[in-house]
């Protein structure tokens, strides 16, 4: 992979946590305009060369902060224009709702024991009341008059944990012309209750949500299943892929009339993964539900699986129990034996995987994958028809917390592909500076980075976003 170096030109600084970029051209405008969301419920636009509000709705958005220390994972996660929005005027959000905070599914963070069988087979039971927080999927519309209102609610979204929500969690596909939504896996670690592989959990999957169709059902119920919602919200949707831990959206790059979908997840103690597909077969969720009561399988033929919990990205999932002599000899255990070999032939295999250790040249030891986009533009050539990718902090980057950002390339017949570091040569100074998020413009030619400066979500005022330039 050639070497590649960029700048880093700031648009606007000191806002909240930057967690979605996007652009898109407001009703009766002729240029594009960028869009920043906020995890705490902003979303502001530039225009004219200054930054202007475009909605607040931080009341409705649960406490950030409350618990985890200042770390959180809740918030305004999702912000999507419809294709048509410069003619309708429509857009779609998912948040966190204020005034759900829950106890949590389970008392204590979650770490499977292979030798103990009934860590590894737990039931989220209770749900009603033994759950995180909500979140809801939204309806909005753009009035003639300038101001944005919602217009019905599509999901209502009983989580177990406060993290795995997604993030960069709403786009549309230029494909089907459906809103994806992006959940993961429901959080803690290590998917406790397995989620992600159950045909019946909304958690743990990619979803394609027909916006054409109206369900008239403007309070949907709370719910964690497919087959607790009503039958029109059912027939709304359908489902691209399980097996899902934590996943920053995903995006779409037209190749010979056809799309390349990009898709990461998250990865537990090892390894993040950025996957890839062109084909896939999505399923109805009324096929899903069918089959369920039918004590069957669907047709999988042709249906996604990242193969979580029972891979991590290009390996089995594994539990780490630290040598404090030698790191180097760590002792690493299979935590789900057979799930692993169960999804051993059915899984996707990555495109590329960068791992939490790793001392290569042009290599760099993640933390978290925060985003993935292709850069379709021609002012940075060596970039030019790859995918660009975050991550949120590089783990040699103490005292000061540093993002990474890195590239790769799809590769004939779907082999996996290696990666390399892009170079940056931003001064961040002794401020921290964790790579939150990434976006791109309507045509794929300009790459935004959003960045904060701690990783407390209490810390407000930290965040900057960028333009990768040349």
């Amino acid at each position: 992979m050639k070497e590649v170096k960029v700048s880093l030109r700031p648009i606007v600084s000191k806002i909240n946590l930057p967690t979605v970029l996007k652009t898109t051209i407001l009703p009766g405008d002729s240029i594009e305009r960028l869009f920043i969301a906020t995890q705490v419920g902003e979303i502001y636009y530039i225009g004219n060369g200054d930054i202007r509000t475009f909605l607040d709705i931080r009341p409705r958005v649960i406490k950030l902060g409350a618990s985890g220390g200042g770390y959180d994972e809740r918030g305004l996660l999702g912000l999507a224009f419809h294709p048509e929005f410069y003619l309708n005027g429509l857009f779609y959000l998912h948040y966190s709702v204020a005034g759900t905070q829950g106890p949590g599914a389970l008392p204590e963070f979650f770490k499977p024991d292979p030798c103990d069988p009934r860590t590894l087979n737990l039931k989220w039971i209770n749900r009603e009341i033994q759950y995180d927080h909500i979140d809801t999927v939204e309806e909005w519309i753009l009035q003639s008059n300038g101001l944005p209102q919602k217009r019905r609610t599509l999901l209502n979204l009983r989580r177990p944990f406060f993290n795995h929500n997604g993030v960069n969690s709403l786009n549309f596909s230029p494909e089907t012309g459906k809103l994806v939504l992006t959940t993961g896996d429901g959080g803690s670690g290590y998917d406790p209750f397995n989620l992600s592989q159950d045909d019946m959990e909304i958690a743990g999957k990619i979803i394609e949500i027909d916006v054409v169709k109206n369900s008239f059902i403007n309070n949907p119920p709370i719910v964690t299943r497919f087959n607790e919602l009503p039958a029109p919200i059912q027939e709304m949707l359908t489902v691209i892929a399980k097996g899902v831990r934590n996943i920053p959206g995903i995006s779409f790059q037209r190749f010979n009339n056809q799309y390349i979908k990009y898709a990461g997840n998250v990865g537990q103690d090892l390894v993040e993964s950025i996957f890839s597909f062109v084909h896939y077969k999505p399923i109805p969720v009324t096929q899903l539900i069918q089959a369920s009561l039918m004590y069957s399988k669907p047709d999988q033929e042709g249906f996604i699986n990242f193969g979580w919990r029972g891979w991590e990205g290009c390996f089995p999932t594994s539990t780490i129990r630290g040598c404090t002599n030698n790191p180097s000899l760590d002792e690493i255990s299979i935590a789900y034996y057979n799930e692993s070999v169960a999804l051993s032939g059915s899984r996707l295999q990555p495109l590329t995987s960068y791992f939490h250790k790793d001392t290569r040249p042009n290599k760099f030891g993640g933390t978290a994958l925060t985003g993935i986009q292709p850069y379709m533009g021609n002012t940075i050539p060596s970039l030019t028809g790859s995918v660009v990718f975050t991550d949120f902090v590089r783990r040699d980057s103490q005292p000061q917390g540093r993002g990474t950002l890195a590239y790769t390339r799809v590769r004939p017949g779907g082999k996996q592909n290696d990666f390399s570091v892009i170079q940056t040569d931003y001064d961040f100074g002794s401020q921290s500076a964790f790579y939150a998020s990434l976006g791109t413009n309507l045509g794929q030619s300009r790459l935004y980075l959003g960045v904060y400066g701690s990783m407390n979500v209490t810390d407000f005022n930290q965040g900057t976003v960028f333009e990768i330039v040349p």
